[in-house]
């Protein structure tokens, strides 16, 4: 996680992050408040006990729709693997593959 947020290349971070229940861990928890300021958003496992403020949710039930975007650029083999060695030929490669993906689904 630290090197995902250490890489990032967003001029700011975001105050929360949406997990599994893999990601529920209170030492989780305590580095990513103290040391970049982020809360954790994850669903509790069962043999914890509840670390979320009682609110539902709703970040977390949407989080399926990123997860199908994911699965549909997996269509395109030029995404799966990277071949582009810079960057910018690689965004672009996706920004043509999401046109793609919306033109397909409007017609």
């Amino acid at each position: 996680m630290e090197y995902v947020l250490a890489g990032s290349f967003l001029d700011q971070l975001p105050a929360r992050l949406i997990g599994d229940k893999a990601y529920d861990s209170d030492p989780l928890d305590r580095r990513l408040q103290e040391e970049y300021g982020i809360q954790m958003i994850a669903p509790n496992r069962r043999n914890r006990s509840r670390t979320q403020d009682g609110r539902k949710l709703r970040r977390y039930r949407r989080r399926w729709k990123v997860e199908r975007l994911f699965a549909w650029m997996h269509g395109f083999r030029r995404l799966v693997t990277r071949w582009e060695y810079h960057v910018e030929n690689f965004l672009g490669f996706v920004h043509l593959a999401c046109l793609h993906m919306l033109l397909r689904h409007l017609a």
